[in-house]
């Protein structure tokens, strides 16, 4: 499995922040854990032996209340089971959509200060990951 595909690339941000702000946004997060969290030199837990979802474990608990307060929410996980198309060294811990009021309360909480803490754990617990931005769509009962 490719890595390295842990936080956004400027570019990346970039086109993320000059899409629509206002309009609701949901977030396809495709997580792959390290064996073991590789926190900072400086941080606290550095070299304690944490695994990777013991760090995201963490990341999970201390992101939580901001995601609440900016009005977002987790709007469905699942537990990744297998490959059906697509790379078959791809493999996720975690699978979940992730909704924002808007493209501002995503930007919002990746300024928050109490966030800036939290993702320090999610940068030390995971190996790669995939996140999606997506415009919310009614659900159906047909594909396109």
């Amino acid at each position: 499995m490719s890595a390295g595909h842990v936080n956004p690339t400027r570019a990346q941000f970039d086109a993320f922040k000059a899409g629509d702000r206002d309009a609701p946004v949901e977030m396809l997060n495709l997580v792959r854990l390290r064996d073991r969290a590789e926190y900072p030199a400086d941080h606290p837990l550095h070299g304690a032996g944490l695994s990777g979802a013991e760090a995201y474990a963490h990341y999970g608990a201390e992101s939580a209340p901001v995601l609440a307060k900016l009005g977002g929410a987790i709007l469905w996980r699942g537990q990744y089971q297998t490959m059906l198309i697509g790379p078959d060294d791809e493999a996720w811990d975690h699978v979940f959509v992730a909704r924002y009021p808007s493209a501002s309360a995503f930007l919002a909480m990746v300024k928050d200060p109490d966030y800036a803490r939290a993702v320090i754990h999610r940068t030390a617990g995971v190996a790669t990951s995939r996140l999606i931005r997506c415009g919310a769509a009614e659900p159906g009962t047909a594909f396109g």
